[in-house]
């Protein structure tokens, strides 16, 4: 929660920077820029949906996300409306539902709280370092900050940490959870108008190893859809 509310503050802050740097580059056509480069530095927030759930497991509470990360446009055409962006980002990614881990040993077990079972949370958290890779197109000019922009792509990310939190009244376990899924990929999606913009990203892969089995013995085969906002700035 920390971390979440460190980044919606910077979130808020860059909102006067991009105010800033609009002035700035519409300021005369002397200080024009005809080698600019867009959208550099991304922010964004996002509600996070497992897909393909085992029978009986239901999301509750609010499954976020939060990424930050550095994007170098490099443009493919004279105009720049056209471009390749290869960046390197982190983001935090928790997924809250009615399925608890419990730390056996060196084996983790997985069951489903029942309706009659009382607690105030249960997550897996995931920290990642990701690489987003995007072909972009935008109807940007020199000296114009307000624009079109269509962005997709791939996004490449690494798990380096995974944490199972189960929360009731009087009890609290928490443990890092080796069954989460190490390398992570997905198709990404960007676009809107302006400083906010719609996000997508649609994982290609499961969110716990090939081998990690549920309830009953049943394969796990959830991947994350994530559907937000994400801020671009310079």
């Amino acid at each position: 929660m920390k971390v979440m509310c460190l980044l919606l503050g910077m979130l808020f802050c860059s909102a006067g920077l991009f105010a800033q740097q609009e002035e700035t580059r519409s300021v005369g056509s002397q200080g024009v820029d005809s080698l600019y480069r867009e959208d550099q530095i991304y922010l964004g927030f996002s509600y996070n949906v497992l897909l393909n759930r085992p029978p009986g497991v239901t999301q509750n509470n609010l499954s976020y996300g939060l990424q930050l990360g550095f994007i170098r446009d490099m443009p493919l055409n004279r105009s720049r409306t056209v471009a390749l962006g290869v960046g390197l980002g982190y983001a935090l990614h928790s997924y809250y539902s009615n399925l608890r881990a419990i730390e056996n040993g060196t084996d983790i077990q997985y069951i489903i709280l029942g309706e009659n079972v009382s607690y105030k949370r249960n997550k897996l958290e995931t920290h990642l370092v990701e690489l987003p890779i995007e072909l972009r197109w935008r109807t940007s000019t020199p000296t114009d900050f307000s624009f079109w922009r269509i962005y997709g792509g791939m996004k490449f990310a690494y798990v380096v940490g995974a944490r199972s939190k189960y929360v009731t009244a009087d009890f609290k376990d928490s443990f890092y959870n080796p069954d989460a899924e190490k390398f992570q990929y997905g198709l990404t999606l960007s676009l809107g108008y302006n400083a906010l913009n719609f996000h997508l990203y649609y994982g290609l892969n499961g969110l716990f190893k090939d081998g990690t089995t549920g309830p009953d013995n049943v394969p796990f085969d959830m991947a994350p859809l994530r559907i937000g906002l994400i801020y671009y700035i310079l």
